[in-house]
């Protein structure tokens, strides 16, 4: 098995502790010679006190380009939220390349590799969970972290330690954790959720106008 090293913000390009998620990468990359597949990293500000968790790479979104939320239908809604609230430089990001710079907010996935049919394994989400450790560790004290579904909701508390029954996920929920931080919950971006309109606009850009007050508190 390739050794790893966890970065300051927990990424490792050239991680392959899951056998599955490894070989789907090889076998996604020879169909797609162009796409990024890789572990993709965190993309945002280092020193962000609000920190967006995704549940993992899309297949021709982040997959593709190397940057989280990035090229996919997901992130058309989310990128133009972060604009609108003053997170974001511009309102798309359409490639690593782009310019577009965050003020404030970092983006990252509770699993940083593309999965199979966007479901990753639970043992993979365990595995994957040191990198998000890393990365929560590195945020400033009374940080603010947005969940994006559940898996990530659930990610987040493992990574801080904490048992799952002691902050139940439900879209628009706030928790207080025990070290100060605050964590927000949302539905997933996701072209289903808002297709069927599980999540409108209005009800993200209600939790992420929150996300800003906290941030400013």
């Amino acid at each position: 098995m390739k050794s790893t090293v966890i970065s300051k913000l927990g990424y490792s390009a050239d991680c392959t502790l899951c056998p599955r998620l490894a070989g789907f990468l090889r076998e996604v990359k020879a169909a797609n010679p162009g796409y990024w597949c890789r572990p993709v990293a965190p993309f945002g500000d280092p020193a962000a006190r609000l920190l967006i968790v995704g549940l993992a790479p899309g297949m021709h979104g982040a997959n593709a380009s190397g940057r989280p939320f990035t090229g996919d239908y997901a992130g058309i809604l989310l990128y133009q939220t972060l604009h609108k609230l003053g997170f974001a430089s511009r309102p798309d990001s359409v490639s690593r390349d782009d310019g577009l710079k965050l003020a404030g907010c970092r983006i990252t996935n509770a699993v940083k590799c593309l999965p199979p049919q966007n479901k990753p394994e639970g043992r993979e989400i365990a595995t994957c969970n040191r990198y998000l450790q890393a990365e929560l560790s590195a945020l400033p004290r009374n940080a603010v972290i947005l969940a994006l579904g559940k898996i990530a909701h659930d990610a987040v508390l493992r990574a801080r330690g904490l048992k799952l029954s002691a902050h139940k996920f439900a879209h628009a929920a706030e928790h207080r954790l025990p070290n100060g931080d605050r964590l927000l919950d949302s539905y997933h971006c996701s072209r289903y959720n808002t297709q069927t309109r599980r999540l409108t606009a209005a009800m993200f850009e209600t939790v992420m106008h929150r996300a800003r007050q906290l941030v400013e508190s």
